[in-house]
This record gives structure tokens, C-alpha cells and sequence, in this order.
């Protein structure tokens, strides 16, 4: 696979001091353009990496992977089964390019935001899947995107067609759900959608029943599908940071309630926690790669972390399939 090749901004000419500034969640809120927004965050990527090409999801993706019935036995790991006496499959970015569908929540309750935060939900997952949908195309990768709220109300195939990344911003811009948030009905609708082994990154806020969620992600794992989830939450959503009487308003069709956060707060947090110990446990059995998000947090950072601690985690599987770990 060749290297993503690196670009300029034909729009903005800046020193790499500059980006820094640009790259601030409160200076990207105010910026009109989803598309100059999310060259923005890829450039400010490629720069805390210090322009390596090797950088994005595909590099990541190639790895030993076990062996599973139909697939081309040219391809065993004699090594790997030397050692582990288990078949592994080798996977060789070469081979084939990567494909990825970008999986985003747009229902009622992504449009939060609080003071603590300039961007919604919605603006967050949009940037950063505008973002990756950049890196991936400029690595000469296939992309797609999925919208959903209750149910799939958006569906393009992965090309990578240089044009096609206008299409994605265009209809992550116009694209508005008006329902609650069902992710089994919309992974089940999208698993019926792929027809080849996929790497799917689902960025959402995740509110519905966990047992649900992970029912969605069960599936697609069944189809051999690779999942990365992205779970995206307001500072306000994980501590309450409210003081005072305060109306609750459910975005969701949930009704109304007014309360005193501070006589709530040990509880609600509670619950935060238990709601992600249970999507973490279940992400975990499945092999689904989990990380939370924080809409506070500039979305560059949020990018470089995740994806240097996924290669982390990846070159650390790798080694204890060749028993170096």
C-alpha cells in the first residue's frame, strides 16, 4: 500500500504554531465549513506526528489474524504455527486496501451540548468523521458512511474516488435524525448492507439499553467485521457539573424534570460508570475496540491518542500470537 501522501491547505496558509490555534475545540465550534474544519484537524494530525506517512487506520489494520474456514491457505503463518501450534492468517497492507464505513449517531440526543463544551455531540462525531474520512482517502483507501438514529437513513458505499469525500461532507452537514437513538435495528440494517470484511469505526453517544448496543455489535462480529466504537460524551454528561434547580429535558421524547443536580450527582455518576463498565466488558469479549471521547478535548488530540494507543495495543496482540510476549 502506498504511503497517504501529504497535502497543503489551498485555503488557509499558516505556520505549524498557527494549527494550534485552529485546532482549539472553541475556534473549530466557529468555523462554518465542516470541510476546512476537518483539514484542519488532519493537518494538525499529521503534524503532532511529525508527518510520518505511516499514520490512519490501514497501516493498523494489517495484523495475524486466526484462521477461519474458505480462507487461502497460502496465506498460514508456518512460523505462528510452529511456536502456537494454531493457524493464523497473514494479513499484508498490500494485499488489498482498506475498506471503511464511518458509522454516525445523528438522533435527537447528539445535538446536546453544554456550556462546558462549543460543539455538540453531532458537530464533535461529524469533525472527526469528516476527519478520518480525509486520512483514509488520502492514504488511496475506500470509505463509506452510515447515518442513523432508530433506523439506517444513509447509506454510501466506501470508494476512493478523491471526489467522494465532498459527497460524505455534504451529507454529514444536510443529514438530520429525528428519533431516538435504536443501534441494534441500525448495525443489524448495515450488516445486511456489507458484503465483504469491513473496518467499521461507530462513533455515537451510545445512549440506549447497552444490552441492545452490544446485541448490534454482536452481529457485525458475526459477519467478520472489524469494529472500532468511538463513544462520544459532553463534560457535563459524565460528572453533572450543574448547581442549582435545574429543567431536564429529554431529547429523546423523554419528557421533562426539574431537579437539583448537586442531590443527584453520586448516583448519576454511578450509573455513568456502570453504563461503561458494561459496554467496556461486552466491547472486550467481542474483540470490539472501545474508547470514550470527551467533546471538550481538541479533536486532533483526541485522534493522535487513539490511534497511537490502537497501534500499541495491536503490535502488543501481534507479539503474543508470535510468543514474544
Amino acid at each position: 500500500m502506498s504511503p497517504g501522501r501529504l497535502f497543503e491547505l489551498s485555503t488557509v496558509k499558516t505556520t505549524t504554531d498557527d494549527y494550534r490555534k485552529y485546532l482549539d475545540p472553541t475556534v473549530l465550534a466557529r468555523l462554518g465549513g465542516l470541510e476546512l474544519r476537518a483539514r484542519l484537524i488532519v493537518e494538525g494530525f499529521y503534524t503532532g506526528m511529525h508527518r510520518s506517512p505511516h499514520v490512519g487506520l490501514s497501516v493498523e489494520f494489517a495484523d495475524h489474524r486466526a484462521y477461519t474456514q474458505g480462507d487461502d491457505l497460502r496465506h498460514i503463518d508456518w512460523k505462528v504455527f510452529g511456536k502456537t501450534d494454531k493457524y493464523y492468517i497473514k494479513e499484508y497492507e498490500q494485499e488489498a486496501n482498506l475498506t471503511l464505513v464511518l458509522a454516525v449517531d445523528v438522533s435527537e440526543s447528539m445535538v446536546y451540548r453544554s456550556d462546558e463544551s462549543l460543539m455538540t455531540k453531532r458537530d464533535y462525531a461529524a469533525s472527526l468523521a469528516a476527519a478520518m474520512a480525509y486520512l483514509t482517502l488520502q492514504q488511496q483507501d475506500s470509505v463509506g458512511l452510515a447515518l442513523f438514529d432508530n433506523r439506517l437513513i444513509e447509506f454510501l458505499r466506501p470508494s476512493n474516488n478523491a471526489h467522494h469525500w465532498r459527497t460524505l461532507v455534504h451529507e454529514l452537514v444536510t443529514r438530520e435524525g429525528s428519533e431516538k437513538t435504536s443501534i441494534s435495528t441500525a448495525l443489524d440494517e448495515l450488516a445486511d448492507r456489507l458484503h465483504h470484511r469491513t473496518l467499521i469505526v461507530l462513533i455515537s453517544d451510545l445512549f440506549d439499553d447497552p444490552d441492545s448496543v452490544l446485541r448490534g455489535l454482536k452481529h457485525l462480529r458475526y459477519r467478520h467485521h472489524e469494529l472500532i466504537v468511538w463513544n462520544l460524551w459532553d463534560p457535563a454528561e459524565v460528572t453533572l457539573s450543574l448547581s442549582g434547580p435545574t429543567l431536564f429535558e429529554g431529547l429523546e421524547s423523554m419528557g421533562q424534570l426539574v431537579a437539583d443536580p448537586r442531590s443527584l450527582r453520586a448516583r448519576y455518576v454511578a450509573e455513568v460508570e456502570a453504563f461503561r463498565r458494561t459496554l467496556r466488558s461486552g466491547c472486550g469479549k467481542m474483540h470490539v475496540d472501545l474508547s470514550f471521547f470527551d467533546t471538550g478535548t481538541a479533536l486532533d488530540v483526541a485522534l493522535r491518542a487513539y490511534l497511537a494507543a490502537r497501534s500499541t495495543r495491536l503490535r502488543k496482540r501481534s507479539s503474543r500470537v508470535l510468543g514474544r510476549g
